[in-house]
């Protein structure tokens, strides 16, 4: 026992305290030396996992760029090719939504006088992207060069004004459409609001900055009851998100406007349509389930009155676009300052000429040579608007428009395109 004791505590203090001092160094270095040990691994770990991360962004980097379905010279080499003026005092624009319906007419209309265009289109599902497909080969045909691309994208508006200083900008991109806004919502900021100020931001930067033409819409004229409607009259009781977004781009490029000096002119088209139109429209779905035999809903206002549009067909929407892009003088701003008041103006763009809907399916039932299955019932609360009419005195007046287009005739040419892009057969008929 007393050996046990003599082992565990020594009879000599000093001798205690000195083996004790050394035990103590002894597992503070084994101590020392493994939290160093552990502290250089983490170390390691660190750089390892950052130069994975730094390899990584590299790989998703050069992945989206070689993925990327723009840039490079051919690339470039394409859009100087498609922006070349071949008429004297011509214009070089840009038209977004170019594979869009109003966007491919505009397009060719311009390409045919002689002036430079470039598209830009992100061709979205909204509808069936199919028909975008085919009209950007319609502009291929014609020679004109649509770049894929989205609007929000500002590397890409900025690389397309530093390829080519465009006189103008044809702005027709946008989320369309009064019912679909109850489903999306968001689409409609990210495209109409969203989008508009990162294409006006590249304009604004741009040298020599374009000017402007975009498209607003009849919807900004809401619940207002006053007919027909005039670009004077009351805007700010929007009856849906779409014409909400519509307003809202108008006071954002007065802003640009007043701020930068952008020259800019809004148009608000009243209901487009004509051959290449869009299959979201009620006359043209009116034409795919008349053929089809499936019933179609025809609305009916207050107190059973028949809804009316100013219809107006493509053709005329087409000369008052480029109308407005020939009286269009040039922005007055130089690296995003003003250096005085830059053109402003608005106007409408329809045929004055209203007529109701179920008319316009009576027409159609002529030309397709088919009895449609009428199903009518009260117009629902989705933000459409009981009556459309166009006061167009200020476009005629300043833009020389004059729509000579009536339903009966436009609706005849529509028939005919659908017939054919299809691939029906006109009952009864060989030829419209």
């Amino acid at each position: 026992m007393r050996m046990l004791e003599d082992e565990l505590f020594p009879s000599t203090p000093g001798k205690v305290k000195i083996e004790r001092a050394h035990a103590i160094n002894r597992q503070f270095h084994r101590c020392f030396a493994s939290t160093s040990t552990m502290f250089l691994w983490a170390l390691f770990l660190i750089a390892l996992t950052a130069s994975y991360l730094s390899f990584q962004s590299f790989v998703d980097t050069s992945s989206k760029y070689l993925s990327a379905s723009w840039g490079g010279l051919h690339w470039e080499k394409q859009i100087r090719v498609s922006a070349e003026v071949r008429r004297a005092h011509g214009i070089s624009v840009l038209v977004t939504g170019a594979a869009g319906f109003v966007g491919s007419h505009v397009s060719i209309a311009l390409h045919k006088r002689g002036d430079g265009v470039v598209g830009l289109d992100n061709f979205n599902s909204y509808y069936d992207p199919s028909l975008k497909k085919a009209r950007k080969s319609l502009l291929a045909s014609h020679g004109i060069f649509v770049v894929e691309g989205d609007i929000n994208d500002g590397r890409l508006l900025s690389k397309l004004f530093d390829v080519v200083p465009f006189t103008h900008v044809m702005h027709l991109a946008a989320q369309a459409g009064v019912r679909y806004a109850i489903e999306n919502p968001a689409s409609y900021v990210h495209s109409n609001i969203a989008g508009l100020v990162t294409l006006l931001e590249a304009c604004k930067a741009a040298d020599p900055q374009p000017a402007v033409v975009w498209a607003s819409s009849s919807s900004v004229y809401g619940l207002n009851e006053k007919v027909p409607f005039s670009e004077s009259d009351r805007t700010d009781r929007p009856a849906s998100l779409y014409a909400a977004t519509k307003k809202s781009g108008e006071e954002i490029t007065h802003t640009y406007n007043h701020i930068y000096g952008l020259s800019i002119t809004g148009l608000r088209f009243f209901t487009v349509y004509g051959p290449w139109g869009r299959p979201d429209m009620a006359y043209f779905s009116f034409t795919r389930n008349i053929l089809q035999g499936k019933p179609i809903t025809i609305y009916r206002g207050k107190d059973r009155v028949d809804l009316a549009r100013d219809f107006t067909y493509i053709d005329d929407i087409v000369k008052g676009c480029l109308g407005s892009l020939d009286t269009a003088e040039k922005s007055t701003g130089s690296g995003g300052k003003k250096r005085r008041p830059a053109q402003y103006r608005i106007y409408n763009l329809g045929n004055t000429s209203p007529v109701t809907v179920p008319t316009l399916v009576s027409i159609l039932e002529r030309y397709l040579k088919v009895k449609a299955k009428r199903n009518v019932v009260e117009m629902p609360g989705n933000g459409d608007v009981p009556f459309t009419h166009a006061n167009i005195s200020l476009a005629r007046a300043e833009l020389g428009y004059k729509p000579t287009t009536n339903l009966e005739t436009g609706l005849k040419k529509f028939v005919k395109w659908y017939l054919h892009y299809y691939g029906y057969r006109p009952r009864g008929s060989k030829n419209l």
